[in-house]
């Protein structure tokens, strides 16, 4: 494998184990707050990360690279509001976008056309997660700081992940 490649698919690599973690840390504080359904939302999603990390292991692993375990950053542990929380995805989801277009322009400068195949996957899955963040947020900017509101959000969230999992298991 190409050193370029390789060093710039380890970077992501990094990224999405950083991403994982990231969620895993707003599920736990959503969970905390008695936010039931974000907190599964937010699980659901560390685990896609995860998931997405492992995928671009194993492409680098059988393309003859060597994948890159990295040590991940401690995440914030507090959140100011759910409404902030998904702000905060939303900015983070633009930094991986932006990441995994910088790898498809390596793969393009380094006309590596195989990795350059299987990057178009993640560039289809960030055009999704940056959709979904942003409709959130249009929900939380309608909710705003009503409580019962927030509570039908949360009772949403529960709906959204669950509609999610029916569907990856069929």
């Amino acid at each position: 494998m190409n050193t370029h490649i390789e060093r710039a698919l380890n970077d992501q690599i990094n990224k999405e184990a950083s991403s994982s973690h990231y969620y895993l840390s707003m599920a736990s504080w959503a969970e905390t707050k008695g936010l039931a359904g974000t907190a599964l939302f937010m699980y659901t999603h560390s685990d896609e990360e995860r998931f997405h990390m492992l995928k671009l292991v194993k492409f680098v692993n059988e393309r003859g690279g060597k994948a890159i375990v990295p040590a991940i950053p401690q995440p914030p542990l507090e959140f100011d509001s759910v409404h902030k929380m998904f702000e905060a995805l939303l900015a983070h989801e633009l930094t991986v976008t932006q990441s995994i277009n910088d790898v498809v322009d390596v793969c393009l400068k380094e006309k590596d056309y195989t990795t350059h195949n299987f990057m178009q996957w993640y560039v289809a899955e960030q055009m999704e997660e940056e959709a979904l963040a942003r409709s959130i947020l249009d929900k939380l900017n309608l909710i705003g700081k009503e409580t019962g509101g927030m509570y039908l959000f949360d009772r949403e969230m529960l709906e959204i992940t669950n509609a999610s999992a029916s569907k990856t298991a069929k």
